[in-house]
């Protein structure tokens, strides 16, 4: 099997390299470096089987315009190099309706027409892009962590302030994460010319509470952190000013109202598409070996 993967630099990206090397195949990794994919298609792209699209904008604030150059002008130019070939492209959860919660949400259920972010609009108007080419999986994880991280566990432990975390919400609410190694399993299942094409939702074998989560991540990181929970009543009316002033001045809060939507409410998906036609068996979520990430 050849693949060439876009991002291939980045946490998911890399993760897919390894894998596919892993298994013998022969792997063209696209980065930054050889192409600008926002700047307009491949000049001269590989020969390969599949191409899995990992390259993203990923941020909850700052100027729209790079977001939407990569998520959506991105993908149309990865589209635009690979004609015909087959397709993974790594969406998000955040396709879902962000105002309500996600509970066991299925693949038609998104994408919808309201949306916070560029990054949710963005990664939506994506798939929108794709409706309809032959030979296109779409996966959507929820809260991608594991060896290499960038984004989730740096945000965690970069909210401890002393021994303390406060979260939105009342940990209480379910959330479907995926273990990077559950969602390498779906891309290379998905490059497979015998899966079936479609929407997927990836994650872990069950979903778990946000104070399950979050204290067996800080434990096997070894610190000592009291979780306190700030109701969303607070939270809500609280993230739309910082969210204003984060317009308006050099400051990005980690309290918005993306971040409290996203913890403070369910988030959990139906996996029985990914089950059924793609074969994914999904690991429970763990952070074991997390001290070292």
């Amino acid at each position: 099997m050849r693949i060439a993967v876009t991002g291939a630099a980045g946490f998911v990206g890399a993760a897919v390299v390894a894998g596919a090397r892993a298994r013998g195949w022969e792997v063209h990794p696209l980065t930054r470096l050889s192409w600008d994919l926002a700047a307009g298609p491949l000049t001269d792209p590989p020969p390969v089987d599949a191409v899995v699209h990992a390259a993203a904008a990923v941020t909850d604030g700052g100027d729209p315009r790079p977001v939407w150059a990569a998520n959506l002008h991105g993908t149309r130019h990865v589209v635009a190099s690979f004609p015909g070939v087959r397709l993974v492209h790594l969406s998000t959860s955040s396709v879902y309706d962000p105002f309500v919660p996600t509970v066991r949400a299925r693949e038609p259920e998104a994408p919808v027409g309201r949306y916070r972010t560029p990054y949710e609009a963005s990664k939506a108007a994506a798939e929108r892009l794709l409706a309809g080419r032959p030979e296109t999986v779409v996966l959507r994880p929820h809260a991608v962590y594991g060896p290499g991280d960038r984004t989730l566990l740096p945000r965690v432990l970069g909210a401890v302030r002393g021994r303390g975390l406060v979260v939105a919400g009342d940990g209480r609410c379910a959330h479907t994460l995926t273990s990077v190694g559950n969602l390498v399993d779906a891309v290379l299942r998905g490059c497979d010319p015998g899966a079936p094409p479609g929407t997927y939702n990836v994650g872990d074998a069950a979903p778990v509470t946000l104070d399950a989560a979050l204290a067996a991540l800080l434990a096997e990181r070894g610190l000592d952190v009291t979780v306190r929970h700030l109701p969303l009543r607070v939270a809500w009316p609280l993230a739309a000013v910082l969210d204003e002033l984060a317009a308006v001045l050099p400051m990005r809060p980690r309290l918005t109202r993306y971040a409290v939507g996203h913890l403070g409410l369910e988030r959990t998906l139906d996996l029985t598409a990914a089950r059924t036609r793609l074969g994914l068996d999904p690991a429970p979520t763990s952070f074991a070996g997390a001290a070292d990430w």
